[in-house]
C-alpha cells in the first residue's frame, strides 16, 4: 500500500513558488538537470515501486482499485514517478484508482522509441481497458498508446500535452512560461528523437487518427508555450468526431497541476481530472 501521508509543505504562496522556479536553472549534464528539476516539486513521499510488464512503476492508490496509467512529463529527459507524486496521489485518493506510473528509461541514455515501448509494455500487462493520464510529453505518450492500442484506452486526460512539432503553433515562441521555453523543448526533442521526422504521428500526434480517440480531456495554461499544442489538438480532434473537452487556466504556466500544495488552481485541475476519470 502506498504511503498516503500528506506532502510536506513546499511553498506557502504562489509568489514563493514562482521565486523557486525562476531561481532554479535546469542546465548541465542530464543528471544535473534531473536533480534541479526534481528539486522544484513538492516533497511528497516517494511512490512505492512495482514491476509490471518488466517495467518499474510508481504506484499510488489502493491495491484493489481499478488501474489507471499516468505517463509523466519532463521532455523524455527529466522527471520520474516521484517528481509527480503529490499530483498523482491526489488523483488516486479522489478516484480510488490504483495509478501506475511507468518509470520509463530517459534520454539521452535511451532514445525513442524506448520510452514508448516501456509504456506499451505496462499497458499490455494490464487486464482490460484503462484510462490514461499524461502531462507534457507524457500527453504525447498517452496519445501514442491510444493510437497503437485501439480500445485499450478508455479515457485520455492530457495536461499541457506536447502534440505538434511541425511548427504550426503560435504560442511556442512566447515569453512568460516560467517552466518551459521553445529552445529547451527543442533541445530535449533532439536528445530523445534525434533526426526523426516531425511529421511522424508519434512525434507529432496531432497528425494521428484523432477521430478514433476515446473521450479526451485537455487542460492547458494561458501562459505556457504549449497552449496551442493542446488547443489545436482539441479543435482538430473535435472536427474528426472525437469527444473532447478542453479547459484553459489563464495566467498559469506549464505543468501547474504538479503543485497542489501551493496552487489552488492545481487542486482544481486535478479534481477535474479525477471527475473525468470517474465518469461512466
Amino acid at each position: 500500500m502506498p504511503d498516503t501521508q500528506p506532502p510536506a509543505p513546499f511553498a506557502s504562496s504562489r509568489d514563493a513558488l514562482v521565486d523557486r522556479i525562476t531561481s532554479t536553472e535546469i542546465a548541465g549534464s542530464p543528471e544535473e538537470m534531473r536533480a534541479a528539476f526534481a528539486g522544484l516539486f513538492s516533497q511528497a513521499p516517494p511512490l512505492p515501486r512495482r514491476t509490471i510488464g518488466g517495467v518499474p512503476c510508481g504506484v499510488a492508490g489502493p491495491e484493489d482499485g481499478p488501474p489507471a496509467l499516468w505517463l509523466h512529463g519532463g521532455g523524455l529527459v527529466l522527471g520520474s514517478p516521484d517528481t509527480h507524486a503529490a499530483a498523482i496521489t491526489r488523483v488516486a485518493e479522489a478516484t480510488g484508482c490504483r495509478i501506475l506510473v511507468p518509470d520509463y528509461p530517459l534520454a539521452p541514455e535511451r532514445v525513442w522509441p524506448t520510452q514508448r515501448d516501456a509504456c506499451l509494455a505496462v499497458l499490455d500487462a494490464l487486464r482490460g481497458p484503462v484510462p490514461v493520464i499524461g502531462d507534457s510529453v507524457g500527453g504525447q505518450l498517452a496519445l501514442v498508446l491510444a493510437f497503437r492500442r485501439p480500445g485499450r484506452v478508455t479515457r485520455l486526460a492530457l495536461i499541457s500535452p506536447n502534440t505538434d512539432r511541425t511548427g504550426r503553433s503560435t504560442t511556442r515562441g512566447r515569453e512568460g512560461d516560467i517552466m518551459n521555453d521553445d529552445e529547451g523543448d527543442r533541445g530535449f526533442a533532439r536528445m530523445a528523437f534525434g533526426e526523426a521526422n516531425p511529421r511522424d504521428p508519434e512525434v507529432s500526434p496531432i497528425l494521428g487518427e484523432l477521430g478514433a480517440l476515446p473521450p479526451t480531456l485537455i487542460l492547458t495554461a494561458g501562459a505556457e508555450i504549449l497552449q496551442d499544442d493542446g488547443l489545436l489538438l482539441a479543435h482538430e480532434a473535435s472536427l474528426a468526431g472525437a469527444d473532447v473537452t478542453a479547459r484553459a487556466w489563464p495566467g498559469l504556466w506549464h505543468l501547474w497541476p504538479l503543485w497542489p500544495d501551493a496552487l489552488p488552481e492545481a487542486c482544481a485541475a486535478l479534481d477535474l481530472v479525477a471527475d473525468f476519470l470517474g465518469r461512466d
